[in-house]
């Protein structure tokens, strides 16, 4: 209750000098069926990926959920099918991460089952990635219509829609990839890809959101989601 109390001050504080609260919902996107992944503190909606707990890799970090030190991925506690998600991210330079949905558990790496969104960043690369892996593709298999991704260290918006078998990619405000999961397209691509040998590959109507742990230092925060009926 206490908690409850000081998260209401301090978005109405912040609503008073035209600012925007972190890691909070607006009494508007509650009633529209958003809720909190992480509120700037608490880890309690994500665990290890096959762990029953959260691995000491990552950590809430100045109000932003980080990557720290090698940990594996995580995975939200709760399943999803149709969703509307939105956070905010930042990576270091030449750091590489990502973010997967419908991911189901198994004994390969969650990338087996759950489509990956690419967050990258190319500085200093002696080579830069194919578009259909570069920032915000649907990794591997389609590139995004623009480079919106702000520098290293600099928080970007994200916003991934996911309602039955259609997908989008919002990066910073612009929509940047759109498909339909098992459409003949999708298909044909999964098949000239290196997920045609992962026959679980985007399959699933309902799955965990999965943050990728690849190396480097990331850092979420603003994690918000609500699911479509």
């Amino acid at each position: 209750m206490r908690a409850l109390l000081a998260a209401v001050l301090l978005t109405a504080l912040c609503s008073l000098h035209g600012l925007t609260a972190q890691n909070t919902l607006s009494p508007e996107e509650r009633a529209a069926g958003w809720r909190l992944l992480f509120d700037g503190r608490s880890l309690a909606a994500w665990r290890g990926y096959n762990q029953p707990t959260m691995p000491a890799g990552w950590q809430a970090v100045d109000g932003a959920l980080t990557r720290v030190e090698p940990a594996g991925d995580i995975i939200t506690r709760d399943q999803f099918g149709d969703f509307e998600l939105a956070l905010d991210w930042k990576i270091a330079p030449g750091g590489n991460s990502g973010i997967m949905f419908r991911v189901r558990e198994t004994a390969d790496p969650a990338y087996y089952t759950g489509p990956e969104i690419q967050l990258l960043d190319t500085t200093g690369l002696a080579e830069q990635p194919a578009p259909e892996t570069s920032t915000g593709s649907n990794y591997a298999l389609h590139a995004p219509t623009a480079a919106l991704a702000k520098p290293a260290g600099e928080w970007n918006a994200f916003r991934l829609l996911v309602r039955g078998n259609h997908v989008e990619h919002w990066l910073n405000g612009t929509r940047i990839v759109s498909y339909e999961l098992g459409s003949d397209d999708w298909k044909r691509r999964v098949a000239a890809s290196k997920f045609k040998d992962m026959p679980g590959y985007g399959v699933a109507p309902r799955g965990y959101i999965a943050l990728q742990e690849h190396g480097a230092m990331v850092a979420f925060r603003n994690i918000r989601i609500r699911e479509l009926k």
